[in-house]
């Protein structure tokens, strides 16, 4: 009778114990009774009854990386669900773009359960099914663009990429918070292709950039040239203009001084008639030294008589020796 005491009080505490379920932060643990679902305990201590109830367990793809640096993908069945933001690193997968080049694409995707009972009762294995529908969907996508719009719209990829599988997932209760696409790598020959063409392209703006310096400084060159030209040109000028102006001051000058000889000589002399016969004679004097500066002092023609400067001559030594 005592050890069936002792038996039945260590089989209700083992039974109490088993009943007893410990749930951590941020997670929690879907019970189903009989086979259908109860409820979903929360964190802290909780408790179920026993062979009755009993935890859900869940199917869950879990990826581990391998001693030689390898990753390996495996089914683990686990009655906790994690509340938490997950992180799926998807395997590099080769997409074909619109215009038939095959890159190899490697995605992260960022999601977090909002609804255990759903993500457990509306999809069998969840990172599995997120998985396949983010390859298919991605391939979809990349698609509908050729080799350069893939490499320069990955922002645009990762917006449209994360509204579809938000959308998708919404009814196995995930919510898709970001989508992002870590490497896009074309084949070998397409990347020197690029590559040449890239260098091409530097080349030719190199060579329009030259050009345009060249350009510039020829503008430059000729502008400083036509300036320079103006204002040699505006300096023959003004001294022209002054050299006239000195000229004509000088010929005005003269005319003064002519002037007042001649004044002085009328005065001197004191009759009109006989200043004029000076002045003619003077002239007469002038001209004939003039001419008297050709070639080897040699008068070749005088256009004019010789005895009206004989007359001329002697008029002034008569006007010179009146008292």
């Amino acid at each position: 009778m005592g050890l069936f005491l002792v038996a039945l009080i260590i089989a209700a505490l083992l039974f109490a114990f088993k009943g007893v379920i410990i749930v951590q932060q941020a997670e929690v643990v879907i019970v189903e009774r009989l086979g259908k679902y109860e409820k979903t305990l929360d964190s802290g201590l909780k408790y179920i009854i026993p062979i009755i109830e009993s935890p859900r367990g869940v199917a869950w793809k879990v990826t581990q990386k391998g001693i030689d640096g390898r990753s390996y993908s495996y089914i683990k069945e686990r009655t906790r669900i994690d509340l938490r933001e997950s992180v799926y690193d998807f395997p590099r997968q080769t997409v074909i773009t619109k215009d038939n080049v095959s890159i190899s694409i490697n995605a992260l995707l960022y999601f977090q359960i909002v609804d255990p009972k759903s993500a457990v009762y509306e999809i069998q294995n969840l990172p599995e099914a997120i998985e396949k529908l983010t390859q298919t969907t991605l391939r979809n996508l990349v698609g509908q663009l050729d080799l350069d719009e893939t490499l320069v719209s990955r922002d645009k990829i990762n917006v449209e990429l994360r509204s579809i599988l938000d959308e998708a997932t919404n009814k196995w209760g995930v919510k898709v918070n970001r989508v992002e696409l870590q490497d896009i790598i074309p084949p070998t020959d397409i990347q020197s292709a690029m590559e040449k063409q890239m260098k091409a392209e530097r080349d030719r703006r190199a060579a329009i950039l030259e050009a345009e310096g060249l350009k510039k400084s020829a503008i430059l060159k000729a502008e400083g040239d036509r300036e320079a030209a103006i204002n040699q040109a505006e300096g023959s000028k003004a001294a022209e203009i002054l050299k006239a102006e000195g000229f004509a001051k000088a010929r005005l000058i003269e005319a003064d001084a002519e002037k007042e000889a001649i004044r002085r000589i009328i005065e001197a002399l004191g009759e009109k008639g006989e200043a004029d016969k000076y002045l003619i004679a003077m002239k007469y004097l002038e001209s004939l030294k003039d001419i008297t500066k050709g070639q080897n002092n040699k008068v070749v023609y005088m256009p004019y008589e010789a005895t009206g400067i004989l007359s001329s001559i002697d008029g002034i030594k008569q006007m010179l020796t009146r008292d």
